[in-house]
């Protein structure tokens, strides 16, 4: 039985990645402050990365899941405080890599700050820098936009709010902007063929081969609720992230890399299924903004 130190556990992607390694017979440990639910079979080191004092001396890690990295500071605060490992893998972003940059981005496009995400984008990629400066071998996952149960981010949650209630789908101009997601299960399986395969390259793009339109992503949405999507379009320059979930902006990450490890991804409509089914018995686990709000004080007279 392996041991494995994930940092977090409590929500989205650090807890969907504890519940999936503690059911496949792992002996998961997670690092956190214990102000929230613990995960069902894991063991709570509890304390903060910053200053856990020796918690983390006395034990042997197979492998180091970093989910909660966000700068150097943290980055640094971890290793100094952890025992031995083996693996370590930091899940990174792809708001590491600018807008300007020519698209697709690679592994290999420059990272630089991007508009749209700012000091996050900058500090992620801080972490980054400061983990391979410390263990070159260190593994690096740079992700889209995640989806799937567990998650508490506003996003395909407030697609379902709308199909729920029945409501017309307020969408960005004509719909036809492009994003890229990633099932958190897959990125689960691609952190398991890491640590099984130890591939020589060490900083990878993950994500869905294909691309989606937000219109199809929000029929789809829709489709899970057992709805279907009727639309109207927004062309007068109201700011989107006002009332829709994404930023105006279109990336596509390379994936070729990561695909040629794990070369099938869940299809998107049975991931958005999942995770309506979650969201339907865990709805108060979402941080909800205020975007229903905004249609029905701004938009009120269209239809």
């Amino acid at each position: 039985m392996k041991n494995i130190l994930i940092t977090g556990g409590t929500i989205f992607v650090s807890r969907y990645a504890a519940v999936y390694y503690a059911q496949k017979r792992y002996r998961v440990f997670v690092l956190n402050r214990n102000t929230r639910p613990q995960p069902e079979g894991v063991t709570l080191i509890e304390g903060d990365r910053h200053d856990p004092g020796d918690k983390l001396k006395a034990y042997h890690f197979d492998a180091v899941l970093d989910i909660t990295a966000y700068n150097a500071v943290d980055i640094n605060c971890l290793l100094d405080a952890v025992g031995s490992y083996d693996d370590y893998i930091l899940i990174s972003s792809s708001a590491v890599y600018s807008e300007q940059s020519p698209l697709p981005f690679s592994e290999q496009t420059p990272l630089i700050q991007n508009k749209f995400w700012g000091t996050y984008g900058t500090d992620k990629a801080a972490a980054e820098q400061a983990l391979l400066r410390r263990n070159p071998d260190a593994y690096i996952l740079r992700p889209p936009y995640l989806y799937g149960p567990m998650n508490n981010v506003y996003r395909e949650s407030f697609v379902f709010d709308c199909a729920l209630q029945n409501r017309k789908f307020y969408l960005p101009g004509d719909g036809k902007m492009e994003l890229q997601f990633f099932h958190i299960h897959d990125l689960c399986r691609f952190m398991d063929v890491i640590l099984e395969k130890r591939p020589a390259r060490h900083i990878f793009n993950v994500g869905n081969p294909d691309m989606i339109s937000i219109r199809d992503w929000v029929s789809l949405c829709y489709r899970a609720a057992g709805k279907d999507a009727e639309f109207v379009h927004v062309n007068d320059g109201t700011e989107q992230r006002s009332y829709f979930c994404f930023y105006d902006y279109e990336y596509r990450l390379d994936v070729t890399e990561q695909t040629k490890l794990l070369p099938e991804t869940k299809p998107l409509e049975e991931g958005l299924k999942e995770a309506f089914d979650w969201y339907i018995k865990h709805s108060d686990l979402v941080n909800r903004k205020n975007y229903i709000e905004y249609i029905d004080s701004v938009f009120k007279d269209r239809s």
